[in-house]
């Protein structure tokens, strides 16, 4: 049975096929191609089933996030399905996933890779959107080095001295990696996304209840909970509350917004600059 007869479909490209990616996916992908990809066939071969099986039109692409190349040609296959005109990029690693030099150049470095290769390919009116986490505004970096991040080729950004200095620990390489992603898409969104009319902005969320934040959960329950607890909100959030808002980003309502963050922490970066909650206390 051929279920949509439809052709020149709009592209939408999720590159981590997770839970919150995929949420925020489902609530435009109706009508559209959407192409999946991820370092895992397992992972694609699931996730595809559930779009299939929901009625929605979508192919997959194995893709190394730590790869240029591999990031390039995930691009190019988007831009061979027709107009792309979103762009969503979920995959990283979380600090109890991985080392520091992992994070960096997979959270930080490879996020870059598909900021600059979606910047090739996306359709005038497409929007982008990277999520990015609250650590980003857990640990400020000096103005210099924000310069020198937003003036950087991507594949330099592990040279930067203070990011070579500072990011000892997992938890720190985190934390500047998803403020770099900020910057990531401020630069984009000024240059080469600018240049094709295209948008680009990210996401910071909280605590937000994934299958994967379980690690994170085990590894550090007690500070967790406090954290919670300090929060206005005094709960998790969910994939699906992200997703309300990335709509909105990716959407024309959106359309004066480019190169902005919008953070969704239900209230811990508050506590902490309140003195409601300490890091590490």
């Amino acid at each position: 049975m051929i279920f949509d007869r439809n052709g020149n479909k709009e592209v939408i490209a999720l590159l981590g096929a997770g839970s919150m990616g995929t949420a925020i996916v489902r609530k435009i992908a109706a009508g559209r191609k959407v192409l999946l990809g991820d370092i895992s066939e397992k992972t694609l071969e699931k996730v595809s089933k559930d779009f299939q099986y929901s009625g929605y039109d979508v192919e997959t692409c194995v893709v190394n996030a730590l790869e240029k190349e591999s990031i390039e040609a995930f691009a190019q296959k988007a831009a061979g399905l027709g107009k792309v005109m979103y762009f969503v990029d979920t995959a990283g690693a979380s600090p109890n996933q991985a080392s520091p030099e992992h994070i960096l150049r997979l959270d930080m470095v490879g996020t870059g890779y598909a900021v600059d290769a979606f910047g090739n390919v996306m359709a005038e009116g497409g929007a982008g959107l990277l999520i990015s986490s609250q650590t980003g505004y857990m640990h400020r970096l000096p103005d210099e080095t924000e310069q020198q991040i937003l003036s950087a080729p991507t594949e330099k950004l592990m040279d930067i001295p203070y990011i070579k200095e500072t990011a000892v620990s997992s938890g720190l390489a985190y934390m500047i990696a998803k403020r770099v992603n900020h910057l990531q898409a401020q630069r984009a969104a000024a240059t080469t996304w600018k240049e094709r009319r295209a948008r680009i902005n990210t996401i910071s969320p909280g605590i937000i209840v994934t299958p994967l934040a379980y690690d994170e959960f085990s590894a550090a329950q007690e500070n967790y909970q406090k954290m919670i607890d300090a929060s206005a909100a005094m709960r998790t959030g969910t994939s699906e509350e992200i997703a309300e808002a990335g709509v909105f980003l990716l959407g024309e309502h959106a359309g004066f917004v480019t190169g902005t963050d919008l953070l969704i922490d239900g209230g811990v970066i508050a506590a902490i600059r309140t003195g409601r909650y300490k890091l590490n206390g």
